[in-house]
């Protein structure tokens, strides 16, 4: 298990109703309404917030890296992502899909740069050996 050396920031996000229900953070930033994933629902679903959440942070990390490294990130970089819901032995599982788009780079250079940021996004942390992470470079 991985321990924090120090607290950054923490999230703090109250849920009520479950896959049919609502999410508020405290700071009121954030504010949801939720649904269950292929019903006739308005709301969101919790694998969408989770796929926007690592794409984003796997920027992050990709700009993190550059700037370590002094590699110019392109202004333009994107990420999709996928997360994929379904059963396993057991309950339920999920896995992730991360399509990176670093365009105008080297391509050898841009591939170590998705690497090197796949070692230190958190997400990616969070998600290594517990669920299926696949990365692809556009």
């Amino acid at each position: 298990m991985t321990t924090l050396d120090k607290v950054l920031y923490t999230a703090r996000v109250h849920t009520t109703g479950g896959r049919e229900g609502t999410s508020r953070s405290d700071d009121g930033r954030l504010d949801a309404t939720l649904s269950s994933p292929g019903t006739s629902g308005t709301g969101t679903n919790p694998e969408q917030l989770f796929a926007a959440g690592y794409s984003a942070c796997f920027i992050g990390a990709l700009k993190a890296v550059g700037g370590m490294q002094k590699i110019a990130i392109p202004q333009d970089v994107a990420v999709d992502a996928e997360v994929d819901l379904g059963p396993i032995t057991g309950g339920y599982g999920i896995a992730a899909r991360l399509t990176v788009h670093l365009p105008g780079m080297e391509r050898a250079a841009a591939q170590t740069l998705v690497d090197a940021a796949h070692k230190v996004c958190p997400y990616s942390n969070a998600t290594r050996g517990n669920i299926d992470v696949t990365l692809t470079l556009a």
